[in-house]
């Protein structure tokens, strides 16, 4: 099925081939029609899908047929959990865009979009959007801070898109949502993407739409036939000197290294540096510029090694990662699959490696069952795990009388 088929205009299709963008994903296949169409979406698709063009190609096609004449309005916004993917998107808009301008719809022009992120100057994005834009993709903590500050017009928003919904979840989106519904108007076209579909989610959707279309491509079960996985058993002191040995070994052109913790990432990093491998950390604590600057570098294979946290797992496209490393394991088997994902993609193949230990050993097992994966354990000659498993302990029993019951202590009060 050729893009052909969606009818879009002449720019869009100009901009669709000199992105090399040749047939459409299956998520974009079922997306694009309905959003055409003006309905209501929410869709289930695993990262890697292609999940983006499907909502920006369609939007800018709408978009390009209904320009006001005189200063742009926002008729779009979207929501996203992290900066990164936030300007990724906002890229998007602006490089499928491009040749708008050039359509023969009346007062036709290219989009002027906006990225909204903490960790940049709040001054300087109003300044912006008082100049007047047509796209607002924003975190939605700056987004609610721009808000506040009552010098952003949202009342002629007809598009309102919710991406890796799943994840905004995680850092408190629920308790955020009502205010960003309070300040867009209420008849407007919903489109929510989501990796995974908790519970949770259902009600956010029901909050949201009323009447959405709901999309989910294979139920949304992982592809990585393209993915070579590995587990490796290793004692945690070993970790490190495991990972030099396979950089060397293997000769990985780019890795990604998911830890667990910032300051592990900041350590490490530090330490591979020393000992000469072009490295550098990624995680939420950096500054917006160090982030930026750290992510160009990787993308460009200035740096070889990127140790980071899951900030990286999820929405951001990245090409040519050889080699995903869990030198920790991820604490949802679902984000396993989000951080593999991370290579072998477009059609390319790739490696991901599991270091685990005694300790990891049950909740791998939970990974492989969440995954439908059942995979060999190895161990590396010279970095054997040793050892034995940690035994267990049930915790006691509370020693009844020990402590002072509710009653005791409002006894003790009444006496006094």
């Amino acid at each position: 099925m050729p893009f052909t088929l969606f009818n879009f205009s002449a720019p869009l299709q100009k901009a669709i081939k000199s992105n090399n963008y040749i047939e459409p994903t299956a998520i974009q296949s079922k997306v694009i029609p309905h959003i055409l169409s003006h309905k209501d979406i929410i869709a289930q698709a695993q990262t890697g899908s292609g999940k983006s063009a499907s909502f920006v190609l369609p939007l800018l096609e709408l978009w390009s047929r209904d320009i006001d004449e005189g200063k742009a309005k926002i008729k779009i916004v979207v929501l996203t959990p992290t900066r990164e993917l936030t300007q990724q998107i906002a890229q998007s808009f602006t490089t499928l865009g491009a040749f708008l301008g050039e359509t023969s719809y009346a007062f036709a022009r290219r989009p002027k979009v906006v990225t909204l992120i903490g960790g940049e100057s709040i001054g300087d994005q109003l300044y912006t959007l008082q100049k007047g834009c047509d796209i607002v993709v924003a975190t939605t903590g700056r987004f609610l801070d721009i808000v506040s500050k009552k010098q952003i017009n949202l009342s002629f928003v007809k598009y309102l898109v919710l991406d890796e919904a799943d994840k905004m979840l995680n850092i408190g989106f629920d308790k955020e949502l009502d205010l960003v519904l309070e300040v867009l108007p209420s008849k407007r076209q919903n489109l929510l993407f989501s990796a995974t579909y908790p519970p949770k989610m259902q009600t956010i959707a029901s909050r949201i739409t009323e009447d959405a279309i709901e999309i989910s491509i294979d139920n949304a079960k992982p592809t990585v036939s393209q993915i070579s996985q590995r587990v490796i058993e290793v004692n945690p002191h070993n970790k490190s000197a495991l990972l030099r040995y396979l950089l060397k070994k293997h000769k990985f052109k780019q890795v990604l290294v998911f830890m667990a913790s910032k300051r592990a990432t900041d350590n490490i990093a530090r330490k591979f540096r020393k000992i000469g491998f072009l490295a550098d950390s990624f995680h939420g604590d950096l500054d917006q510029e160090d982030r930026n600057y750290t992510l160009k570098e990787f993308k460009e294979k200035k740096l070889q090694i990127l140790f980071t946290t899951d900030l990286v797992s999820r929405g951001l496209d990245i090409a040519d990662v050889s080699c995903v490393i869990n030198y920790d394991l991820p604490r949802s088997p679902a984000d396993y699959i989000h951080r593999i994902g991370r290579t072998a993609r477009a059609g390319k193949e790739g490696m991901a490696i599991s270091f685990i230990g005694h300790e990891e050993q049950a909740h791998f097992k939970l990974i492989e069952k969440r995954s439908q994966i059942a995979l060999v354990r190895e161990q590396i000659k010279g970095f054997e795990l040793t050892g034995d498993a940690p035994i267990k302990e049930r915790g006691k029993a509370p020693i009844k009388g020990k402590r002072k019951s509710k009653k005791d202590k409002l006894r003790e009060q009444a006496s006094l």
